[in-house]
């Protein structure tokens, strides 16, 4: 059945897809779907080389990042380096000082009042993180605005609070204690080969009228506001593979997996009493999101804008993963919504 699901999707929703439902921590359904690079252009022109999607095949996460950013801060805070409800301003001065009611709960919760987004196009790369860390409240803390910034907000008070860079918090508190093999930002070279591509993007082939080029990228973020800071931010940025995003989501369904404590863990993911989405709102963390938990109302998880979602339901011991690149060759390919939230339904279907 979860081949058959992935099979129907591929390659109109995607060109590549790998899927992975566990109950109690044990895989019990793996299926990989077409090839890691389908397209050459945005036109649609087949590659010349196609090589084949594996389950061990990697993907750009996207705003599943946002989670394992949740969880660095969240320990952080069981550490005494951070306090959830203490002002960003303590962190970011010279970016919050003037907005001293803005908390990093808020920044998880998405109601902080921050935009969406903030693309540095055009800003030079050494004020690019000023560009992005100053941009202007839509309006007072509260209401629910799904917010990039603020995530991006939150990697930046993790590495002011603890010294040390996202890439490498995330390292040292997740991956190597989970035995994470492939979950990084900025892949490597030898795990190119693995790696789905994502969207074509036009270049500038040089001086003058020349016609314009371009490249579909693959190994690097997707995300052009993540690519604009370095590879690295709070909010996208993270490559990883279906077995990775087993082991993390280990965290929610044993209380802790060893990363945080279990009152910490509660705490993440309860509801908060978020007003103005159509979820309820953890500490990073969606619940009940109907864009992919099926029937699983209870269900905590994510999606990824590449394509990707993670839903965990604790209370069935069920996880399940989905990486596509439903962006390749171009954004806007219809029928995501409708893959994850068959594929969830499928992983209800087994408990």
């Amino acid at each position: 059945m979860l081949d058959r699901l992935l099979a129907s999707a591929v390659p109109e929703v995607a060109s590549a897809a790998v899927a992975l439902v566990a109950v109690d921590g044990v895989p019990v359904a793996v299926a990989a779907h077409g090839e890691l690079v389908r397209y050459a252009d945005a036109a649609g022109t087949l590659a010349l080389d196609r090589p084949a999607v594996a389950a061990d095949s990697v993907f750009d996460l996207a705003s599943l990042t946002k989670l394992f950013t949740t969880v660095v801060a969240v320990s952080l805070a069981e550490t005494g380096a951070l306090a959830l409800d203490e002002p960003v301003a303590t962190w970011l001065p010279a970016h919050y000082g003037d907005r001293p009611s803005i908390t990093l709960r808020h920044l998880l919760t998405h109601t902080s009042g921050l935009p969406p987004g903030r693309r540095p196009d055009g800003v030079a790369p050494e004020s690019r993180w000023d560009f992005v860390l100053s941009a202007g409240v839509t309006g007072p803390p509260g209401p629910y605005v799904y917010s990039d910034v603020g995530l991006i907000t939150v990697g930046r008070v993790c590495e002011a609070a603890s010294g040390m860079s996202l890439d490498r918090l995330v390292d040292t508190i997740i991956a190597r204690p989970l035995g994470l093999a492939d979950a990084a930002y900025r892949p490597g070279a030898s795990s190119l080969p693995r790696i789905a591509a994502t969207e074509y993007k036009p270049e500038r082939s040089g001086r003058g009228t020349s016609a314009p080029a371009g490249r579909v990228v693959r190994g690097e973020v997707h995300d052009e506001t993540a690519h604009a800071l370095g590879g690295v931010a709070g909010h996208a940025g993270l490559f990883s593979t279906a077995a990775d995003l087993l082991r993390f989501a280990e965290i929610l369904r044993t209380g802790g997996a060893g990363v945080l404590s279990a009152e910490s863990v509660a705490e993440m993911t309860r509801d908060h009493g978020v007003a103005g989405a159509s979820f309820r709102q953890a500490l990073g963390f969606r619940i009940g999101d109907p864009a992919i938990v099926g029937p699983l109302a209870d269900a905590h998880g994510h999606s990824g804008f590449t394509g990707t979602s993670l839903v965990v339901d604790v209370e069935r011991g069920l996880t399940v993963v989905l990486l596509t690149n439903n962006v390749h060759p171009l954004r806007g390919r219809a029928g995501i919504r409708d893959l994850r939230n068959g594929v969830a339904a499928f992983g209800g279907s087994l408990v």
